[in-house]
């Protein structure tokens, strides 16, 4: 009874992973156009709307099937 509860505990939270992996390639997008500094904090607030979105879709609906 104890190793099945201690699988549990083990379970890792992944989400953290796709908001930085989106947050970089969104600076990185914003550094690629290269028209200023706004534009790295443009992309950096879309790539974390783009994780937020694919989280909230894709992945949260392939928990429910």
């Amino acid at each position: 009874m104890a190793h099945a509860h201690d699988e549990k505990e083990k379970e890792v939270n992944v989400e953290n992973l796709y908001y930085l992996v989106a947050l970089a390639c969104g600076v990185f997008t914003g550094w690629i156009i290269d028209k200023g500094w706004i534009w790295v904090l443009v992309g950096a607030v879309l790539g974390l709307l783009t994780a937020a979105l694919f989280l909230r879709v894709f992945v949260r609906g392939r928990e429910e099937r």
